[in-house]
């Protein structure tokens, strides 16, 4: 590692032992840093360089930020930051609030004077910030004004954490007043490229987040390899989509890979299906990033909005159901490009665009990586058998003074925790998490393939799979479905989902068990939570 430019060397103190870190990949040219690079820095800057100072970067309803106002409003807070709040590089800076130009901007202020940030999804209650406040050691925050209740109380719990300033008050108070003081000058820290500057923590499916630390190159990765293979963008790209800037699906789609090619991206404060049609319509959006519960959710709306802009709509999340694709591809003639990230990873690492699509496939390892399947052994499978999927490249996996980090990497691969099968191509095709796989009387059954022939039910809005204890069979495959304008779902209609699944696929994968509910748990960013409902087993 180089040397550090962080007078707080926390995060490079407990980063984990050099040995269980993932083989780091570096093949392709562009892929090659300096070994001096600050992300804020390097995107801001190159934007303007390039000549795109007078472009639009960030946009909403209610601002419009060029690329010079960006850097200006950046530099001003990284300024208050450092000068009037004592913040020294290295230290860790939680940011809580939905998807604004302020954040996007608070963000790049801490990066830009040598901060880590920390953030966090709004949902988040006192006792889940405390947890991840306690972890990093955050001695700040950047609050959004009306999110401050629970930060408060996690505040009062905390032993770390001894400042707030909010923002997007109605009037300018505080934090925001002393933005509009001085010239908005504010040179960069000179970070090192393996420098930590982000602190992103898992969201939750398995009921135990873990801090997953990324260095300044890791940001730069992220946005020069699936973007630039899948989506070619250029400046004259729009971006918006609904992940949360604090989800790394977000942080990349929204913020990273706009400004990395001079393009400009529309931020959605209350993302709703709705609202995203509306803002693809209202600004000509022509990238989208969602997960496939809102493609499903659009596809019955699409009819109703002009949105020809659109050429791209990237998947990713949870696993992309057949029946959503096809839904939306008829509703609307554009192709989704489904994509398989990490928060450890940071990013997508598995997608195809365009005619490189294989129905049902998630795609091949994006340029950049590597990937293939390993047994329980750890040794590699020959196609077209199912095993645990495994990856490198420029980003990998660094928890913060975890053990689980011995089991996400393994002999210098990212062992992501899915199963996966790859055929004779070199496509990858889903079967389910590694904890998902249902073992019935001997059979292995993957959850999400009995999910894809449920959805295809026109009575079935949402559903998840999951295995239950069965004193006879181990366990057996029991369905969760919310019901589609069903008024009275019952015994009836678990019979006919039952007897439409054994038409679909192999018999023995039928949901033996069906519960109705009114909705199914899901994180902030829209990913099924199957724990909880394994739970009440």
């Amino acid at each position: 590692m180089t040397a550090t430019a962080h007078a707080d060397t926390f995060a490079r103190d407990n980063l984990p032992p050099r040995e269980q870190w993932p083989e780091m990949v570096f093949e392709l040219p562009f892929l090659r840093y300096p070994e001096r690079i600050n992300i804020a820095d390097a995107l801001l800057m190159g934007a303007i360089g390039q000549g795109y100072g007078q472009r639009a970067a960030i946009l909403s309803y209610k601002q419009r930020w060029t690329y010079a106002q960006l850097l200006d409003k950046a530099s001003r807070i990284a300024r208050v930051l450092r000068d009037d709040l004592g913040l020294a590089p290295g230290n860790r800076l939680l940011l809580r609030g939905p998807n604004t130009p302020m954040l996007a901007a608070s963000m790049l202020a801490v990066w830009l004077a040598g901060g880590i940030a920390v953030p966090t999804m709004s949902m988040l209650r006192a006792a889940e910030l405390t947890a991840v406040l306690d972890k990093a050691r955050v001695g700040m925050a950047l609050c959004a004004a009306g999110l401050g209740e629970e930060l408060e109380l996690a505040r009062a719990r905390s032993d770390s954490l001894k400042t707030v300033v909010y923002f997007d008050h109605d009037a300018l108070l505080g934090h925001e007043a002393g933005m509009v003081a001085g010239d908005g000058r504010f040179d960069a820290v000179d970070t090192a490229a393996d420098d930590v500057c982000l602190i992103a923590f898992t969201s939750g499916t398995t009921g135990k987040p873990k801090g997953t630390m990324h260095f300044h190159r890791d940001l730069l990765a992220a946005a020069d390899c699936f973007p630039r293979a899948m989506l070619r963008p250029g400046p004259d790209d729009l971006f918006t989509g609904t992940p949360p800037l604090a989800f790394t699906f977000g942080l990349g789609g929204l913020l990273l890979f706009p400004l990395r090619y001079g393009a400009a991206t529309v931020l959605i404060e209350k993302p709703t299906p709705d609202a995203l049609l509306q803002a693809i319509q209202d600004f000509g959006a022509t990238v989208c990033s969602t997960a496939p519960t809102f493609y499903r959710q659009m596809t019955a709306l699409a009819a109703s909005y002009a949105i020809p802009s659109l050429r791209h709509a990237i998947s990713a999340g949870e696993p992309l159901p057949a029946a959503t694709r096809e839904a939306w591809q008829r509703a609307t003639g554009l192709r989704i490009t489904d994509g398989i990230g990490s928060t450890e990873m940071l990013h997508i690492f598995i997608s195809a665009a365009g005619d490189d699509i294989r129905p049902g496939a998630t795609g091949k390892p994006v340029p950049g990586y590597r990937a293939c399947i390993l047994d329980d052994d750890g040794r590699p499978l020959p196609p077209n058998t199912v095993g645990r999927l495994a990856v490198k490249g420029p980003t990998g996996c660094r928890y913060l003074d975890d053990p689980r980090q011995r089991d996400y990497v393994q002999n210098g691969w990212n062992v992501t925790g899915d199963s996966y099968e790859m055929d004779e191509d070199g496509y990858f095709w889903y079967r389910a998490r590694t904890d998902d796989m249902i073992i019935s009387s001997g059979y292995n059954i993957a959850g999400p393939e009995v999910e894809a022939a449920l959805l295809r039910h026109p009575a079935v809005a949402e559903c998840a799979v999951v295995g239950w204890p069965d004193p006879g069979r181990g366990q057996i495959v029991k369905a969760f479905i919310v019901p589609r304008d069903t008024p009275e779902p019952g015994p009836a209609l678990a019979r006919e989902l039952q007897d439409f699944v054994k038409q679909s696929i192999a018999p023995y994968k039928y949901p033996r068990a069906v519960e109705f509910r009114s909705a199914l748990p899901r994180t902030e960013t829209g990913k099924l939570q199957r724990y909880k409902l394994r739970a009440g087993a």
